[in-house]
């Protein structure tokens, strides 16, 4: 019998091989597999919108008469009033001293005629501590909210379909990207079956002034009417006027509305009874190549509540595609300050007006992706497809 081939054994990594994967393991870790290019983008998404909060309380006329040298001082001293003022009680005077103790230093204080410098670098370093510390505060603060949202948005997920139905004669699909964690735009499809008319559809594209939790609470409270009363059986009028007094109760005296296109559609006989709640119009692509508008309404839900909201009406066949949007579609800016407005939006739906209904769909994002580049999203983005079959 012959030998058995010795089996060579892997000799252990060398000390720099093994310095050189934990700095690859670290940086793996912290930057979660992004690349620079990624990570950059990120930071100036974050950046802008910072920049963005702080800046709404500059006041600019009280600065445009000066030099440029004392114009920009005046700008700093208004930006760190703005983030300081962000700040609780506490912390501003945590920040205030921290800034003391870094900049004593730089202007070398005397205390006595022997010259002994009360700054010096050990200032310096509980300034450096100060600021350490005021930010493990501020993080903490931030992880906790951050857990509250992802909360609030698993609930959020739950209130508006997954998936879209598959309802026979319709190709429905549906996208929603929300600027912040949650969002307040709604879309729901809801199957509803009115007397002597068979089955019918309600599609459902609302969207709650305003972004974020206080948005996402409203929009919470509009699906649970809207659901409520679909089930009573009523008529897309009786359905819009319950909506819109239950949404009155709601908006603090008009603050709060909500923009809404409810529509009902009969798949078997094409029939679509609509309500534009001052809503951004709706594309109704026709397979003929004609486009028409669905604008027929009235105000938005919330602003008064006896309002006499009109109901439009169309006959959709084969070959149609309903597109209906928020207007964070055709307000999504770039970064040179352009919308995307309905003048790309409307040859877009031309083009792919023979696609699936997620085909469009797909076909928007991208080319929406690719207008924004690196500006980051101020308003929520909702878009519903419904192709007739």
């Amino acid at each position: 019998m012959s030998p058995m081939p010795a089996t060579a054994t892997p000799s252990p990594p060398s000390p720099p091989q093994r310095a050189s994967q934990h700095a690859r393991d670290f940086w793996q870790r912290v930057s979660e597999g992004m690349e620079l290019n990624q990570l950059w983008s990120q930071f100036m998404a974050e950046a802008r919108t910072s920049y963005g909060l702080y800046s709404r309380e500059f006041k600019r006329d009280h600065v445009a008469d000066l030099r440029r040298g004392r114009r920009l001082w005046a700008l700093a001293k208004q930006f760190f009033w703005a983030v300081l003022m962000k700040l609780s009680p506490a912390r501003r005077i945590i920040l205030l001293v921290a800034v003391v103790f870094l900049v004593v230093p730089m202007i070398q204080v005397q205390v006595s005629d022997s010259g002994v410098n009360v700054g010096g670098s050990s200032l310096a370093f509980w300034g450096g501590v100060l600021l350490l510390g005021l930010l493990v505060l501020e993080i903490a603060d931030r992880v906790t909210m951050k857990r509250d949202l992802e909360i609030a948005r698993e609930i959020q997920h739950w209130l508006v379909p997954e998936k879209p139905p598959q309802i026979a004669g319709l190709d429905v699909a549906f996208v929603s990207r929300p600027a912040n964690t949650v969002a307040g735009d709604y879309y729901d499809v809801i199957p509803m079956d009115l007397d002597g008319q068979g089955p019918n559809v309600l599609l459902a594209v609302a969207d709650v002034a305003g972004k974020s939790l206080p948005a996402a609470l409203l929009m919470a409270t509009f699906q649970a009417s809207l659901r409520t009363l679909t089930t009573t059986g009523r008529s897309l009028p009786e359905l819009v006027r319950g909506v819109n007094r239950y949404a009155c109760q709601h908006s603090r005296g008009g603050q709060r509305f909500t923009t809404a296109f409810l529509a009902r559609l009969n798949p078997a006989t094409g029939e679509l009874i609509y309500t534009n709640a001052g809503h951004n119009a709706p594309l109704l692509w026709r397979a003929s190549g004609t486009l028409d508008r669905l604008d027929v309404g009235g105000v938005p839900l919330g602003i008064q509540a006896d309002f006499p909201y009109e109901c439009g009406s169309a006959m959709v066949k084969p070959g149609d595609m309903l597109v209906i949007f928020t207007d964070g579609v055709v307000e999504a800016v770039n970064q040179r300050g352009e919308e995307y407005d309905e003048s790309r939006l409307i040859p877009l739906v031309q083009r792919c007006a023979g696609l699936k209904a997620q085909g469009l769909l797909d076909t928007l994002m991208f080319e929406l992706k690719i207008f924004v580049g690196q500006a980051s999203q101020h308003d929520d983005i909702t878009c519903m497809a419904v192709r007739i079959c």
